[in-house]
């Protein structure tokens, strides 16, 4: 039952405690209730959920630029009064989509590896590897959290590693992320194979074989797929691993 009592001078901070407490007589707040399971995952730090944010940002920011690229057509000023000058323009417009996106990504990916390390607690110093690529950004997913939260079973599992134990964990781990992103992209592009030809009625062997005619273009497109998977699997690895520890951790209650 709720308590109103208000008697003496400490009466209305009672009635404000005892309003806050539901039916059963805990605190609706499950952090304060004893019986809340101490099991219950808790969410990663804000900072490595803005990287995430952020290096799930790239791919919506240049297929944004590619819709623009294609629709300001320079043709588009066939037929204008003055079709040199507005040629030109919408030429420029389009080479300006392409800056734009080449520095949003840039940006993008500056602050993603900037709230990893932010994270962490580590030197800005380690920043520098971003000009590295994919390979920068997993030396940085392979440093330790300085201020690990007590409930990130991650950090605790590779901070109990001993170095003859950790370099062969991460180099099976990268030999495993870049076989994974590898066959991601493999199912990947059979799925949209099968998708044009269902949409369009043309045979699996035909548009195998228009792509193979342009092999180098959508070997890069792939190698850029792939590079991309990489570093999500490296970001989201350790959230996957504090989910599933969480999951088989035994349950116990706050309140022994």
């Amino acid at each position: 039952m709720l308590d109103y009592e208000a008697a003496g001078k400490g009466g209305g901070h009672r009635r404000r405690v005892n309003m806050a407490k539901n039916f059963t007589g805990n605190f609706s707040n499950p952090l304060m209730n004893p019986e809340y399971p101490t099991h219950a995952y808790r969410m990663p730090k804000r900072q490595y959920i803005l990287a995430v944010v952020c290096y799930l940002l790239v791919p919506a920011v240049v297929i944004t630029s590619g819709v623009l690229f294609r629709f300001l057509d320079p043709e588009m000023a066939r037929g204008s009064a003055d079709y040199v000058r507005n040629f030109r323009l919408l030429e420029l417009a389009r080479m300006g989509a392409l800056m734009a996106m080449a520095g949003l990504v840039v940006a993008l990916w500056a602050l993603t590896c900037y709230l990893v390390l932010k994270s962490r607690q580590r030197s800005l110093g380690w920043l520098l590897l971003a000009a590295a690529g994919p390979f920068g950004f997993i030396v940085i997913a392979m440093l330790e959290d300085r201020a690990p939260a007590s409930y990130d079973l991650y950090q605790q599992f590779i901070q109990k590693l001993k170095l003859h134990w950790r370099v062969p964990i991460e180099i099976a781990a990268f030999v495993t992320v870049w076989s994974l992103a590898f066959e991601l992209m493999v199912l990947k592009r059979g799925l949209m194979i099968r998708y044009e030809s269902f949409m369009s009625g043309t045979p699996v062997a035909t548009i195998i074989d228009w792509q193979s005619q342009s092999s180098g273009m959508w070997a890069f497109s792939e190698g850029n797929e792939v590079v991309y998977l990489v570093v999500l699997i490296y970001l989201l690895w350790p959230v996957s691993f504090n989910v599933v520890g969480q999951l088989f951790k035994p349950r116990t209650n706050a309140a022994g």
